[in-house]
């Protein structure tokens, strides 16, 4: 099952810094590093609201479409029990995270959009010392993936993926549930993941355990210079769609023990997002993770050679 998603062939913009941006520039506490509480008040809805809107109108600028993907990146049982989400309350968060993004998804008009369920690790995506099965991981994502199913998102996204046997397992759960998935792996600053394997090693692990049925691949939480070191060329390279990039050239422990908002310049960014982007010409889908705001947003889409 390979499934086919606009996102594919047409340029799409993807926002997964709200955290840092919502912590460092709002100065709102987020426990559990977790976005999804805000929903459940009307000033943090608003907040939440406001990045969907916002990514839409930069997307309606250039001419591309947008992900938007529900705020539920932590939403898993280990991340979300020590902040009070467990059982039936953390499922029907995961339920109202869908309708949210659907909403918004009301009222982007003529941009396209794809509601998309965020899938984040059970782990520590940086350092993950809790290393699963691939099967023993299906089991472990089914259930928030099998929500979002029911509450009709358009395809599964899971980001921060540190090696290969989890992202296996998020492949067959979404599979068994008949949704489209796209697996971001993230990479330290000599270009391997997490557990110290190389992306080519990843992106071949999932394909031959799945018979290729992710849609595609990406990276994400890293910065320019240090993805740029994964890239490669052949085969494995064309499932590769797009890269999701920090603002910062912190590694992942800098960044964890960090006290300032490292972001970077937004333009500088912007231009290596489009180098990338003329380097890769299949690459469709780029955005912004840690430290990146809407201002990065808007620099990247603004200098993609695709824009409109």
């Amino acid at each position: 099952m390979n499934h086919k998603l606009p996102q594919m062939t047409q340029p799409f913009l993807q926002y997964t810094g709200n955290e840092t941006d919502i912590i460092f520039n709002k100065g709102i506490e987020l426990p559990g590093f977790a976005a999804y509480p805000l929903m459940e008040t009307a000033d943090g809805a608003a907040l939440l609201a406001s990045y969907y809107d916002a990514l839409v109108e930069t997307a309606r600028e250039v001419g591309a479409g947008v992900i938007l993907d529900t705020f539920t990146w932590t939403a898993n049982a280990d991340r979300s029990a020590p902040i009070g989400y467990a059982g039936e309350r953390l499922d029907t968060v995961n339920r109202k995270a869908v309708e949210f993004a659907a909403a918004a998804q009301a009222r982007a008009g003529a941009v396209p959009t794809i509601v998309s369920g965020m899938v984040g690790p059970r782990a520590d995506g940086y350092a993950p010392e809790m290393v699963m099965s691939a099967e023993r991981a299906e089991a472990y994502h089914c259930r928030q993936i099998a929500i979002f199913a029911g509450g009709g998102v358009e395809m599964v996204n899971a980001f921060t993926i540190g090696y290969a046997e989890e992202a296996i397992g998020i492949v067959w759960a979404a599979g068994k549930l008949g949704l489209p998935v796209a697996i971001s792996f993230t990479v330290e600053t000599d270009g391997r993941l997490p557990t110290g394997g190389t992306l080519r090693e990843a992106v071949e692990a999932v394909d031959a355990a799945t018979d290729s049925a992710a849609a595609y691949f990406l990276v994400n939480c890293a910065h320019p210079d240090h993805a740029a070191k994964s890239w490669g060329e052949g085969a494995w390279m064309e499932r590769v769609k797009g890269f999701v990039a920090n603002a910062s050239r912190c590694s992942h422990a800098e960044l964890d023990n960090a006290t300032e908002l490292d972001d970077g310049d937004p333009r500088e960014l912007g231009g290596q997002m489009a180098e990338l982007a003329r380097r890769f010409p299949h690459f469709t889908v780029f955005g912004g993770c840690c430290g990146t705001d809407l201002r990065h947003i808007a620099a990247i889409a603004r200098q993609l050679p695709v824009a409109a």
